[in-house]
């Protein structure tokens, strides 16, 4: 199974906390989480039994109004 990383535009801990559960019902047994102090709001999705589709999640996310893209594994973030 693959990890899946994304770009979003969440910004609030409490909305990262709706959108986590929100996964781990869709997705049951992933782990979900966001990392908020990143430049790109990372959330990053671990399946378990079942593969997680990057459009599933990207669609998940904008019911809430919330933006998820894919991230390539080399992209890195650096600060200016």
């Amino acid at each position: 199974m693959t990890i899946e990383v994304f770009k979003t535009n969440v910004v609030d801990r409490d909305q990262a906390n709706r959108l986590i559960a929100k996964i781990h019902y869709r997705f049951v047994n992933s782990i979900a989480s966001f990392d908020l102090e990143d430049c790109d709001r990372v959330l990053v999705v671990w399946p378990s039994t079942e593969m997680v589709h990057p459009s599933l999640v990207s669609d998940l996310l904008k019911e809430f109004d919330c933006k998820a893209e894919v991230l390539p594994d080399h992209l890195a973030c650096f600060s200016s």
